[in-house]
């Protein structure tokens, strides 16, 4: 059976991702309005204090994370594709991951000393 989908029902699943993405903008441009305005009303009464990152423990979880999943699809992918471009989908992070754990046995050596 060949079925006849009207023009109303194709424009309307066109606009539903948009409609998504303009929502989802809009939600996110007041969340960073509002929080940038109640940092500077912090700020100017006095009682912002500045949040703490741990730069070091961010790239090695990071580092290990990027690592293991870069590890896991380059594999998969040389299995299943062999040499091509698609493996580049592993290599990426697998470099990422490498370049952060690089990062973080750099600057621990650097605060031992």
């Amino acid at each position: 059976m060949e079925q006849i989908s009207s023009s109303a029902a194709q424009v309307i699943i066109a606009i539903i991702p948009i409609v998504g993405i303009v929502m989802s903008s809009v939600v996110a441009f007041f969340y960073l309005f509002w929080n940038h305005r109640r940092r500077t009303l912090l700020i100017k009464a006095g009682h912002y204090n500045r949040p703490d990152f741990d730069l070091l423990s961010f790239s090695l979880l990071a580092g290990l994370l990027l690592g293991s999943v870069g590890i896991a699809l380059t594999v998969l992918l040389i299995i299943v594709e062999g040499a091509s471009y698609g493996v580049l989908g592993g290599i990426i992070p697998l470099s990422m991951g490498i370049g952060l754990l690089v990062y973080y046995g750099m600057k621990r050596g650097d605060r031992a000393k």
